[in-house]
């Protein structure tokens, strides 16, 4: 196979992988890495429905210690409007 076909194999793979994850999935994976690092489910479903929080600043922090209501106030949105993840 040459590398053209192969580069255009690697893209529609790629391209559809990324359509396969609903917003419904990528909520529910969201919320199980905030569980699976210790914060309570009700929190961590709120977190994981708002695309405001990154939630790999919140994993690092929680993983180095922090505890996950303090690494909520630290990465907490500057505005108040949530945002659909």
């Amino acid at each position: 196979m040459d590398a053209n076909r192969r580069q255009s194999d690697m893209r529609s793979d790629h391209t559809a992988a990324r359509s396969a994850r609903t917003p419904d999935a990528v909520r529910a994976w969201r919320r199980e890495q905030l569980v699976a690092a210790g914060m309570e489910r009700e929190r961590a479903q709120r977190l994981a429905n708002d695309a405001r929080w990154d939630l790999h600043a919140l994993l690092e922090l929680i993983d180095r210690g922090c505890p996950p209501e303090l690494a909520e106030r630290i990465v907490a949105p500057l505005d108040d409007a949530s945002e659909a993840c």
